[in-house]
């Protein structure tokens, strides 16, 4: 029954899409200047059809129906009920019937929200965004279709992957999905602006709202996935540069270039060619990583699927979209004739561009060769942390001084009036440097260079915060944590304390100023899993700081999976961090432990750095 009901919902909304490109395209050969009514109507049809479609999907996840495949290899009759909602999109069927939704929800927002831009504008924007959905609707009811169903009814379904059985990751590919699907919305709209030639600041204006808000989502959605990773996986970090983790990373640094562009098309009615180009790239780099997760060609613990035949329908719809806008720039794309000064805003802005691509090439290329030499040569390898820390580590120092020096320059020509303030800030930055390396312990030069950068990108927000004129709160909130978060990583970094040894029960090891005790094994039963929890005592024999960690082995019968829980302990100035595994066949178990300082502040900084992004959001509504 509810295969049924969701197939034909499906159905309809590829009906819809074709109603609401039929009527666009009508309504685009008429003269008058408004939007037909019933293409308003339509598109609100569809949005409701396509959201009643995905509760009929929550339903059958909440009464355990079987029948449908998705349902059988997704959940189980005992999970929680908060996790039977979450096993909706916590796989491939169900999180792509959500990219529809998302899909949908923005184009209709985007029609009714920009009604004082031109006709033809909306409705090309409206167009295209419709080409989406279909291309993605075809994905669904072809190749990945929720509403399969399984004959015979099993009596009882596999369940949930364990590691995906976490708050943190049920609202994790929600929030990832407004920003990676949200930035579709100005794929479409710059389409349509190469169509109709609407390249001026109202542009800019119609499209700024929807970067901000893709962007703030897409870096809140990262933030709750590396959250969840560094609890759940039992990495002990804060990013370990997954391919899964880059593929989320390579649209956020195409989206941060995006908007700073906005600002220069706006102010100047210049960077027209780069706006076009980061808009097309950014969902070109959201489609790339979703080929990347849902193809198998990545071996990761946050793939969704391994079915080649899913793999070549998106690269066959990403080629088409990359051929589709290549079309567009060579064929519709009139460049503009201007000069930018080379000191001034407009080049502080292009420079950073600049910078978004060094890290996305060098993050993109870190992700793709191990796939190619696998290809080419059957050689598995990995790209890890020494790969993008000797790459980018450099170039991050340098581009923190822009960031801090670039909102003090003026647009179209700057006069260099602040120089001595820059000159105070870099001495406060180099002194404070120093007093960390008295009262703690010296570190690499290029450790020493990231720190006294990123202070000074800390004073000089300070310093705009307490100036008389008026100020950009959200900018400074989001430069300002972001000077934040590059200063706690470095100094997480410098600071880390990591042993890994084995030990049994009733055994105490010492190692350096650290002293281990594995005091207790418990065996604890719950809803639907059991556990052994160790109890070790962790003493610091310089402090005589003593504490109890309890990590755990859990054991899950559906499906049949051995996790490792996390113990951490958290203040506001370090995290003990502790992990238990068992060794085969042997009495021992292996203990990871971490002492990682100032890890919460690097979770607030990237926190704010979003909050930032919503409060600009805001403002630009608010101004528009």
């Amino acid at each position: 029954m509810l295969s049924n009901i969701g197939n034909f919902l499906l159905f309809l909304n590829v009906f819809l899409s074709f109603l609401v490109i039929f009527y666009s395209f009508q309504n685009l050969k008429t003269s008058q200047n408004k939007i037909f009514k019933n293409i308003y109507q339509i598109n609100l049809f569809q949005c409701t059809s396509i959201l009643i479609c995905f509760l009929t999907l929550i339903s059958a996840f909440l009464t355990s129906d079987f029948s449908l495949l998705s349902v059988y290899q997704n959940s189980h009759s005992l999970k929680p009920t908060f996790y039977k909602i979450s096993g909706t999109w916590g796989n491939h069927e169900g999180s792509l019937l959500l990219w529809v939704i998302i899909l949908t929800i923005f184009s209709f927002l985007f029609l009714i929200l920009n009604k004082k831009h031109p006709k033809n504008y909306r409705l090309y924007t409206l167009i295209i965004q419709n080409f989406l959905i279909l291309g993605f609707l075809f994905f669904i009811l072809f190749n990945s279709n929720p509403f399969s169903i399984i004959t015979p009814v099993p009596n009882e379904g596999l369940g949930l992957n364990p590691i995906l059985q976490d708050p943190a990751l049920a609202i994790h590919p929600p929030l990832l999905y407004i920003g990676f699907v949200g930035s579709s919305i100005y794929f479409s709209s710059a389409i349509a602006s190469m169509i109709t030639n609407y390249s001026d600041k109202m542009f800019a204006t119609s499209i700024k709202s929807w970067v901000l808000v893709s962007w703030a989502f897409q870096t809140l959605g990262i933030l709750v996935g590396s959250i969840w990773a560094y609890y759940e996986l039992g990495w002990g970090g804060f990013w370990f540069w997954d391919p899964v983790e880059n593929a989320s990373l390579l649209p956020w640094f195409a989206m941060t270039a995006l908007f700073h562009s906005l600002l220069v098309l706006e102010k100047r009615n210049a960077l027209y060619f780069w706006v076009i180009i980061l808009c097309l790239l950014t969902f070109i780099l959201s489609v790339t990583g979703t080929f990347l997760v849902r193809s198998g060609i990545l071996n990761s613990v946050h793939t969704f699927a391994n079915d080649p035949s899913r793999g070549i329908y998106i690269l066959i719809f990403l080629s088409m979209m990359i051929i589709g806008s290549i079309y567009f720039l060579f064929t519709k794309y009139k460049p503009n004739n201007y000069r930018i000064n080379s000191n001034s805003k407009e080049t502080f802005v292009l420079i950073n561009n600049w910078f978004m691509m060094f890290y996305l090439i060098t993050v993109l290329l870190g992700t793709l060769y191990p796939i190619f030499t696998d290809v080419i040569s059957k050689n598995k390898i990995s790209v890890g942390p020494p790969f993008y820390n000797t790459v980018i580590i450099p170039i991050v120092v340098i581009f923190l001084f822009l960031m801090a020096i670039g909102p003090q320059t003026k647009w179209i020509k700057n006069k260099f009036e602040n120089i001595k303030e820059l000159l105070v800030i870099t001495a406060g930055a180099v002194l404070i440097n120093f007093t960390i390396i008295f009262f703690f312990k010296s570190y690499s030069f290029i450790s020493n260079l990231i720190i006294i950068s990123s202070i000074f990108l800390i004073i000089s927000s300070l310093f705009d915060f307490f100036k008389k004129e008026k100020i950009n709160l959200a900018r400074i909130i989001s430069h300002l944590s972001f000077g934040f978060l590059i200063l706690f990583i470095g100094l997480n970094h410098n600071f880390s304390v990591e042993k890994d040894f084995n030990l049994k029960l009733g055994e105490t090891k010492q190692m350096e100023n650290y002293e281990f005790f594995l005091q207790d094994l418990e065996l604890n039963q719950h809803k639907n899993f059991k556990a052994v929890v160790g109890k070790l005592k962790v003493s610091n024999l310089l402090t005589n700081e003593r504490r109890i960690l309890k990590p755990e082995i859990r054991i899950y019968d559906n499906p049949q999976t051995l996790t490792y829980e996390t113990s951490i302990q958290t203040n506001f100035f370090r995290d003990y961090y502790l992990t238990m595994s068992n060794i085969d066949r042997s009495d021992y178990y292996n203990i990871k432990f971490q002492k990682k300082p100032l890890m919460i502040w690097i979770w607030i900084s990237a926190f704010m750095i979003s909050i930032g992004g919503f409060l600009s959001t805001f403002r630009n509504a608010k101004y528009n």
